[in-house]
C-alpha cells in the first residue's frame, strides 16, 4: 500500500458534496492512509447535499497540522461554512507553510481563498468560482486536475479519478 502510515485530515460541514468527501477518503484508505474527519464539533453527524451522512471524529479546534501529512477540503456548499472558522484558516496556513499536500475540489477553493494561500498559485475549481480564485491571485485553468507543488486542485465529481491519482502521487512523494 502506497500510503501506509500517512495521516490525512478531511474537513467536513453540512451540505458537503457527497462524492467529493467520500471518494477521496475511500481511495486514501485503500492505499493505506489513516483519514480523520474534523468538523465544527467532534462526534457530530453532518449531512451531505444528497443525504449521505459523515460523522466527525474531532472538532476543528482539536486538530493540529503537525499531526497530519496532508489535508483535504471537499466541495459542495460546506466550504462557505468551513471558511468561517479562524482555526481552519490557521491550520491551512500552517500546512501550506510546511508544504504539506492540500487537496481542494469544486467550491473548496473558497476556504483556501479565505486562508490567503492562493496568491501566485496555479489552480482549478468549479468554473463558478473562477473569478474568486483569480481575484485571490491564483492563475486558473479549466483542467480536471492542477498540481502546483503541494497544492492539488480539481473541478468537480467527474474529475475525481484524476484528482485522487495526483493527490496520492504528491502525498506518496512527501517524506
Amino acid at each position: 500500500m502506497r500510503l501506509e502510515g500517512k495521516k490525512v485530515l478531511s474537513l467536513v460541514h453540512h451540505d458537503f458534496e457527497d462524492l467529493e468527501l467520500w471518494y477521496p477518503i475511500l481511495r486514501l484508505q485503500e492505499e493505506g492512509a489513516i483519514v480523520h474527519l474534523a468538523g465544527e464539533k467532534a462526534n457530530e453527524k453532518y449531512i451531505g447535499k444528497y443525504g449521505v451522512p459523515a460523522a466527525s471524529e474531532f472538532s476543528y479546534n482539536e486538530v493540529r497540522g503537525e499531526d497530519y501529512d496532508a489535508i483535504l477540503v471537499p466541495g459542495g456548499w460546506a466550504p462557505d461554512k468551513i471558511r468561517r472558522f479562524p482555526e481552519v484558516l490557521s491550520l491551512l496556513q500552517q500546512m501550506n507553510a510546511d508544504e504539506k499536500p492540500i487537496g481542494q475540489i469544486c467550491h473548496a477553493g473558497w476556504v483556501l481563498i479565505s486562508a490567503k494561500i492562493l496568491d501566485g498559485k496555479k489552480v482549478t475549481s468549479t468554473p463558478g468560482i473562477r473569478d474568486d480564485m483569480e481575484n485571490a491571485g491564483a492563475t486558473w485553468y479549466d483542467e480536471p486536475v492542477v498540481v502546483d507543488g503541494h497544492l492539488v486542485s480539481s473541478r468537480r465529481p467527474p474529475d475525481l479519478p484524476d484528482y485522487l491519482r495526483e493527490f496520492i502521487n504528491v502525498l506518496e512523494q512527501k517524506k
